[in-house]
């Protein structure tokens, strides 16, 4: 894994120009989760978030922002928890290099 220093406590990249795709397969892998083209779709979707809005996503603005940028079947949160299970807003943002968001524990 990278230094420490690069990230908080918690494992959020503290620099987001820091952020390769081969960092994301490391903080996934770390996770349990081996990224799959519907894992890229959603980080890479995140990425384009945080650009338009500068912070990371909820989960509510994340579920509504799928819903436009990718369609009603992939715009739900249940499909949301399958790709990044427990909260994907927070753990999909983690993977993207992004902030944690505001309102995640």
């Amino acid at each position: 894994m990278q230094s420490p220093e690069r990230f908080d406590k918690e494992g959020f990249l503290l620099n987001l120009a820091d952020w390769t795709p081969g960092l994301a397969e490391e903080l996934a892998a770390n996770e349990g989760i081996e990224l799959t083209a519907a894992h890229w779709e959603v980080i890479e979707l995140l990425r384009g978030y945080y650009s338009e809005f500068d912070s990371s996503p909820a989960m509510r603005a994340l579920v509504k922002y799928c819903r436009q940028q990718l369609g009603p079947e992939k715009g739900r949160s249940i499909y949301l928890m399958s790709l990044f299970p427990g909260s994907p807003a927070k753990l999909g943002s983690k993977i993207a290099g992004l902030p944690k968001p505001d309102n995640c524990l």
